[in-house]
């Protein structure tokens, strides 16, 4: 009941997946959410994540945001990174993963999706077939309905790392392109 849930992996910043592995195996497309995946909540883009998106794309792939946040805020980080952007994108539902797959031209088979929440950016992204990547959030301090939701990831993510550990493979994943 609580696979629906699980990350296909799980690293402790975005900043740390292997991407060129990814690129390697057929991935063209990046869908990521914004807040606490690549700056705390809240905070414009940094130096390192205008470099890392510009990296990204430099090595060959499609990157857009989708994020539950309205558009002024989603805006003014997409604009900042020179990348495409879905606003009040309606997460966990697919519709809005649907569209960030259409604007840039992929499929859920090669298109990956990376954020910080279980409940919102992974189920989506797993709903809708794309390869899905938790990563660790950035920042502690957060509104306090992801706050609350915190507690449940919790046991979900115990229940993950049970899991992984009866499959002989890493839990928290990093550098890794994919499950051992």
């Amino acid at each position: 009941m609580l696979e629906r849930f699980y990350p296909d992996i799980y690293v402790s910043s975005a900043y740390h997946i292997d991407f060129q592995k990814f690129f390697a195996s057929g991935y063209r497309g990046i869908i990521f959410d914004i807040d606490n995946t690549l700056v705390p909540h809240g905070a414009p883009a940094s130096p390192q994540s205008i470099a890392f998106i510009r990296q990204l794309k430099e090595m060959g792939f499609g990157v857009l945001f989708l994020s539950n946040n309205k558009e002024p805020r989603v805006k003014m980080f997409a604009d900042a990174v020179s990348a495409g952007y879905i606003f009040k994108g309606g997460k966990p539902g697919r519709k809005g993963y649907l569209k960030g797959m259409a604007l840039l031209g992929t499929k859920k088979e090669n298109t990956l999706f990376v954020g910080d929440q279980l409940f919102t950016d992974v189920w989506g992204a797993r709903n809708t077939g794309i390869f899905s990547i938790l990563v660790q959030p950035i920042d502690k301090k957060e509104e306090i309905q992801i706050v609350l939701k915190r507690y449940p990831e919790k046991i979900v993510l115990a229940a993950y790392k049970r899991k992984c550990i009866r499959e002989n493979r890493a839990y928290l994943a990093d550098g890794e392109a994919f499950p051992q």
